[in-house]
């Protein structure tokens, strides 16, 4: 499959689509497909990226290929979408594919690594710098297909019950986090917890961890991680552009007509561009009404973020060292990210800074 000639024209596909679906659909079986989500229902957002999907799909098929999305929970935990996936109790997942670094680090470069890409230069990467081949290699032994189905931009640094300020304040802190940022803060000493999102709050409440991050602003509010803990950090260093992914079951995928095909690949393509979008549409009102609540804003201080940095390459180092799919994807990635951030250096950043100076 031609994905790259596929989404050059996908504008004009969707445009037309809902013209040519019904004509196409006639000739071609009604399928059922299930999904299950690693994310609650509650964030319209992150989770209406799986539903993105699905309509569209339904629409380019005029209803004869129908996905139905589930919650966290109704047919499997959140962070077991992946194992359900791949061994076809489900055609496919909506998911993160960090959640799966205990498998194997090499998942973290699906989503985000610790001071790694933003969500543009992670679809330049993707879309057209060899980056989904990279990445189906090594999916390939887990018996599934990835589409970018969602980005939620630079993510924020977290909630913590307590100012954290030097490396002495991370000894021992117990901290909800995803994929290979939980290996950092452990580097630092800290005590990492992987906790599907329905049960962050509940932890947080209880005391059995100290501190969580999530997403940003709209979803952590509607969580409701302010109510008990107060000091909110940035940025997310260890998540500057994650993706959210469709891991699909490569045999269902197989078995789909090749317009099902083209028209999940559409789904997946909307709900990574619109997710973005209404992410950077939603936060900024519910970080102003965070704060209006007595939420602390705080960046983490020089001395913690350098020591991230460092301890992030020590990482990368190790893990290359003793994992050849890590590091295959590792040297390319990186070189990708050196060329991405030099030429951004000049345009994006400049301007960005500029305009937040001058606001």
């Amino acid at each position: 499959m031609e994905r790259r000639s596929f989404l050059k024209n996908a504008g004009a596909g969707l445009a037309a689509g809902t013209l040519a679906a019904p004509a196409i659909a006639q000739s071609l079986p009604a399928v059922k497909w299930r999904c299950t989500s690693s994310f609650p229902k509650s964030l319209d957002t992150i989770h209406g990226g799986a539903d993105v999907m699905a309509n569209r799909v339904k629409a380019l098929t005029d209803g004869k290929f129908q996905i139905q999305v589930f919650a966290p929970g109704e047919i499997a935990p959140a962070l077991q979408a992946l194992d359900v996936t791949q061994n076809g109790t489900v055609e496919c997942c909506h998911t993160c594919s960090y959640y799966y670094v205990g498998k194997d680090k090499t998942f973290g470069f699906g989503t985000a690594v610790p001071f790694g890409m933003n969500a543009r230069q992670m679809n330049a990467w993707i879309y057209y710098g060899g980056g989904q081949k990279l990445l189906d290699e090594f999916y390939a032994s887990y018996n599934i297909l990835s589409f970018p189905a969602g980005n939620t931009g630079v993510q924020m640094g977290g909630w913590f019950r307590k100012e954290v300020n030097t490396l002495a304040d991370i000894k021992g802190l117990k901290i909800r986090i995803a994929g290979l940022g939980g290996a950092v803060y452990n580097a630092l000493g800290a005590v990492p917890q992987q906790i599907g999102g329905p049960d962050i709050y509940p932890a947080l409440e209880k005391g059995t961890i100290d501190a969580a991050e999530w997403v940003g602003p709209y979803d952590d509010e509607k969580l409701g991680f302010f109510k008990v803990a107060k000091h909110y950090y940035y940025p997310g260093w260890w998540e500057a552009g994650p993706v959210i992914h469709t891991f699909v079951n490569k045999q269902a995928f197989e078995k789909l007509p090749k317009p099902y095909q083209e028209a999940l690949i559409a789904g997946c393509y909307e709900a990574n561009v619109t997710m973005m979008a209404e992410y950077d549409h939603k936060n900024p009102a519910s970080l102003g009404r965070l704060v209006s609540q007595g939420v602390k804003l705080h960046p983490y201080s020089p001395e913690i973020m350098n020591a991230a940095y460092k301890a992030t390459l020590e990482l990368y180092n190790d893990e290359s060292n003793k994992n050849p799919a890590f590091k295959k994807i590792y040297t390319e990635w990186n070189k990708y990210l050196k060329q991405q951030n030099a030429w951004m250096s000049y345009a994006e950043a400049a301007m960005d800074g500029y305009m937040q100076k001058a606001k």
